[in-house]
């Protein structure tokens, strides 16, 4: 931390403990990722790697946080085998002794019936761990079930159907730290829809909401299967498109705007025709060793650029710049 000139707050040395022990694989990772590339470990990286990799992690997780049905099914599915190695070695010692008593020659036709009674014994055993290990198995299938409904409903947002905020964060550091370890580009583009407050006071939040829906389809049905779409907050929408650059993001970025204009929406109750919807869209592509934050930063500006020059337009990171394309 000294030679790296991280100042000696709790929440650093969290980090670097953690780092140092290597007991939060992704943590190292990106922490390693960040010196090779020469990342200046500033305020705002820190807090940063202490959110992302320990905050969530803070009140940490025991076998008493687990909910009580599945610490139920997991004694049961112990017991089942606890059972099962018991009675395995009792039919080995049974037919031991059964083989030892043949070698003494005693009569065979005992012998057999000796070693019928052991083997359908086991055969039952057998059958009655198989059968209460796979009520198991279909209990523990329902709670991986629920438990996956509920991780997808944490990562939606319920107005729009796409994923939400937290999903995005997780998806745009994943793509972050790949794009840092390949060298290949990615690019973010934001969407606000112009002039919502107004549409909204006019016609109601309800047909406020519809609108935003058939935002989140337009942009959902133009990006890549690679891409995530997500809503950042309010009217505004987001997309991370891995390996594209800004022209790529560009173009997509225009291809959402245009269907957008084009889009001509009927209110169901009425049949009264309402005012075109427009979008304004700013786009930037990641430059390695920056953070999120300076990325969607930089993307926001294009954005409230296109805003402030009309409106119903996509402006990348360029004309924010006041740079121009090679």
């Amino acid at each position: 931390m000294l030679q790296l000139g991280i100042a000696p707050t709790p929440g650093n040395f969290a980090v670097w403990f953690n780092y140092s022990r290597g007991t939060l694989p992704e943590l190292k990772r990106t922490i390693d990722i960040l010196i090779a590339g020469n990342k200046r470990f500033d305020s705002a990286t820190n807090r940063q790697l202490f959110s992302t990799y320990l905050a969530p992690n803070s009140a940490g997780t025991t076998v008493g946080n687990l909910p009580e049905q599945l610490k139920s099914i997991l004694t049961e599915a112990k017991r089942f085998v606890t059972i099962a190695i018991a009675d395995n070695r009792s039919q080995i010692e049974a037919i031991g002794d059964v083989a030892e008593q043949a070698e003494s020659g005693l009569d065979p036709t005992s012998l057999v019936e000796r070693l019928v009674e052991e083997l359908t014994k086991a055969a039952t055993r057998a059958s009655e761990l198989e059968m209460n290990l796979g009520e198991t198995s279909r209990e523990l299938d329902v709670i991986r079930e629920s438990l996956n409904r509920a991780e997808q409903r944490a990562n939606t947002d319920m107005l729009t159907g796409l994923p939400n905020r937290r999903a995005f964060d997780e998806f745009l550091r994943t793509t972050q730290i790949s794009a840092m370890e390949t060298g290949e580009p990615f690019s973010i583009l934001l969407i606000d829809i112009d002039r919502f407050k107004q549409f909204n006071d006019s016609f109601g939040h309800g047909v406020g909401d519809e609108v935003l829906r058939l935002m989140a389809s337009a942009l959902r049905e133009r990006v890549r299967a690679q891409d995530l779409p997500a809503r950042y907050g309010g009217e505004e929408l987001i997309a991370v498109l891995p390996g594209a650059d800004l022209a790529v993001c560009e173009a997509a970025a225009e291809r959402i705007r245009s269907s957008i204009s084009e889009c001509r929406i009927t209110r169901r109750s009425t049949g009264e025709r309402l005012p075109s919807i427009t979008v304004s869209i700013g786009v930037a592509q990641f430059r390695p060793g920056e953070s999120t934050a300076q990325l969607i930063e930089r993307c926001d500006g294009a954005l409230y650029l296109a805003k402030r020059t009309g409106r119903n337009r996509v402006v990348t990171e360029v004309r924010l710049e006041g740079r121009s394309v090679a």
